[in-house]
Parts: structure tokens; C-alpha cells; sequence
């Protein structure tokens, strides 16, 4: 059975074929900023998208029609719980709709995987999209009445990393609390804590470090002063596709910073290492959550190959637990696996109800 795994995110498109469990290929397509920049909004990405999928196909020699499953990394519908999904209509509407107020490429996975399992007749499914929703009610809150935190995160890479750092250290991922750092094109630090991910920053919502692609965390009355000169849809780009690295150097590729940042350049070597900060950050208030009993603080994402990411959070870290690497990701073989045990009967897959897991609290009501 020859199940193809889709994965967009907001600086390539990484594809995956799997013959049940053997890997036929996996290959990622890195998109710079000024090429992704040119679609207006993420659904515009669609067609081109697409088009990477089946020229990575065609350049490996698989035919869409040999494909029996298709898989896509999702987001941005109406927060859900944990685990594969059916991908059917009404998750698709949802998703290219932003039900859920968050605009990340996930959804695209979704919905590509949807287009084309529609046209080919085979089965659709997603596995733990952004948009997971296990926060703790506290982490919810915020100043304003009416108006709360929201679970968006790089769940799949998260949970599946926390899930294998556990059985390599003989426990269960439901028995352990770590401290799980995504950092790539977009970066994304949460609390997991009995099999939950209890808090977290969301990466595509304005908090957070700031990234290659997006803005992070910036002070309430500077975001307004911004808005007195620019558009709201300027600030919302800036959240996902066109903050950090593109805002700074007008480029999400962080080879080329590094490599500026190590020929001495001023501006991307404080920009560099400012990112690595504010990593760092996040990293303690995660470690508060938790109450300090952290059993690992774990690093996965493509930008931890490079070491002064690594050796950087390991300074201003390593006394709040062991720090652990995970170079790249581990996506591709989670979203495969998962959806097998459930073709073969030994799990089932939820169906999307486009009722979130949180919609506000009593007092909301009355």
C-alpha cells in the first residue's frame, strides 16, 4: 500500500512516499520568502504547492493513480484533540477558512490532500494539525475579557519527538514532563506534562520567539503604533510568511544569515542571536509552567543543525534539565505510521464535528 505524505510549512513543502512502512522517498523543497510572497494569501499557495508534490512524484517515477492513501499535515480548522483524523468536506471548508483564527501552511496539507484523494477516489487522513487544543484553562487567560490564548503549535513534530525521547529513556510520554523546542522556519516552545501539551507559545499568532518567517512576541502599544501606518493584513502576514528574517534582511533562508553572521556582519549577528534569546525565554516560562520539574528540554526542528543554536540554549538552559537534540524532524514517519494502525484496524480515526475543544468559559454566556 503506497501512502503519500504531505507536509507544507511556512519555509518549504517536504513530500513522502511509504510502501506500508518502508520509505520510498522523502524529499524537501525549500521556498524562500520573496517566492511565497508572491501569492497574497496562504490559500493562493494551493496550485503552486500542488505542483511541487507531483514533480516530486514524477522525479522519483510514481504516478498519482499508484497512490493508495493520501496524508496531509493540517491547521487552522476549529481546535480538535489529539490523534489521525479523516479528512472529509467539511474539514476541508473549515481549514480553507480559517475557522479556527490562526493562518498557517499546514492547512494546506489538508487541503491537498483532500483535492486529490477527492480526485483519485482513495482515503484522506490528518494527524495532530496546529491547531490541538490541550491547554490547561489558566494558560487561557489573558487581560482582556472575551479574549484568550489559543493552542497553535507544531504538534505532530512536538509529540512525536516527546514520544520518542520517552521510550528511549524507558518511560512512558504520558508519564514524563519535557520542555519541546520546534525551531525552523517557524519555532514554537511548549510544556508537555502527562501526555498534554498544558501550555505553549503559538507560533503564528504573534508570540513567542521571533522567527526566519514570523515577528514573535512584540509590546501591545508598539503593534498599535505600527497599525496607525500600516494595514492590518500587513501585521497578519508579518505573524506567518513576512516577520523576522524577511522583515530584517528580506529573506527566510537561514543558511544565508549565518553565513552573514559569521563573515562578521553586525546586524545579522545580533538578529541571530537575539533569536537564540528569546528561545531561551520562552524555554524559562515553560520551565515555570512545569513548577521546575522538568525531565528534559528537547530541540528538534531543521535549525538545530546549527550548533551555536544549540550550544547557545544550552548556556542559558542546561540548569533547568538535560537538553537533548533531535535534528530535523520526525513528521513524515508519524503521520505514516499512525495512519497505517488505523487502515488496519487497530486504531480508529476521529471525524472532525467543527465544534472546538474551547469555547470560552460560563461567564462568557451570561
Amino acid at each position: 500500500m503506497k501512502l503519500l505524505v504531505i507536509n507544507p510549512g511556512s519555509t518549504s513543502t517536504k513530500i513522502s512516499v511509504f510502501d506500508d512502512e518502508r520509505e520510498i522517498f522523502t524529499e524537501s523543497i525549500f521556498h524562500d520568502a520573496p517566492v511565497l510572497l508572491r501569492y497574497k494569501t496562504t490559500n493562493d499557495q494551493l496550485p503552486f504547492r500542488t505542483e511541487v508534490v507531483l514533480e516530486a512524484l514524477s522525479r522519483h517515477g510514481i504516478r498519482i493513480d499508484d497512490i493508495d492513501v493520501f496524508i496531509g499535515r493540517g491547521g487552522c480548522a476549529y481546535s480538535q484533540p489529539e490523534g489521525v483524523m479523516e479528512i472529509d468536506e467539511r474539514l476541508y471548508a473549515d481549514t480553507r477558512d480559517d475557522k479556527g483564527g490562526s493562518d498557517h501552511p499546514a492547512k494546506l496539507g489538508v487541503m491537498m490532500a483532500y483535492e486529490l484523494g477527492t480526485k483519485h477516489g482513495k482515503p484522506m487522513y490528518t494527524l495532530n494539525p496546529t491547531n490541538v487544543d490541550e491547554f490547561d484553562d489558566v494558560a487561557r487567560i489573558t487581560g482582556i475579557k472575551g479574549i484568550y490564548r489559543r493552542a497553535q503549535s507544531h504538534v505532530l513534530n512536538q509529540k512525536g519527538i516527546a514520544r520518542l525521547h520517552a521510550s528511549r529513556i524507558g518511560r512512558r510520554y504520558e508519564e514524563c514532563s519535557f520542555i519541546v523546542c520546534h525551531i525552523d522556519g517557524g519555532i514554537t516552545i511548549a510544556a508537555h506534562k502527562g501526555g498534554r501539551m498544558i501550555d505553549g507559545t503559538e507560533g503564528a499568532g504573534g508570540d513567542g520567539p521571533f522567527t526566519p518567517t514570523r515577528l514573535g512576541s512584540i509590546p501591545i502599544m508598539e503593534t498599535a503604533r505600527y497599525l496607525e501606518t500600516h494595514a492590518p493584513a500587513e501585521l497578519e502576514a508579518m505573524c506567518s510568511r513576512s516577520g523576522g528574517f524577511v522583515s530584517h534582511f528580506g529573506t527566510s533562508d537561514s543558511d544565508r544569515i549565518h553565513a552573514m553572521k559569521e563573515s562578521g556582519d553586525p546586524h545579522a549577528a545580533i538578529i541571530w542571536d537575539a533569536m537564540i534569546y528569546q528561545i531561551c525565554k520562552s524555554i524559562g516560562s515553560m520551565a515555570a509552567v512545569l513548577e521546575g520539574n522538568v525531565d528534559a528540554i528537547l530541540l528538534t526542528g531543521g535549525l538545530v543543525r546549527f550548533e551555536d543554536i544549540v550550544s547557545g540554549i544550552e548556556k542559558r538552559c542546561s540548569w533547568i534539565a538535560p537538553v537533548t537534540v533531535y535534528k530535523g524532524e520526525v513528521e513524515q514517519e508519524e503521520m505514516c505510521s499512525e495512519v497505517l494502525k488505523v487502515i488496519r484496524g487497530e486504531a480508529r480515526a476521529r471525524k472532525y464535528t467543527g465544534i472546538p475543544v474551547f469555547s470560552g468559559f460560563d461567564w462568557d454566556r451570561s
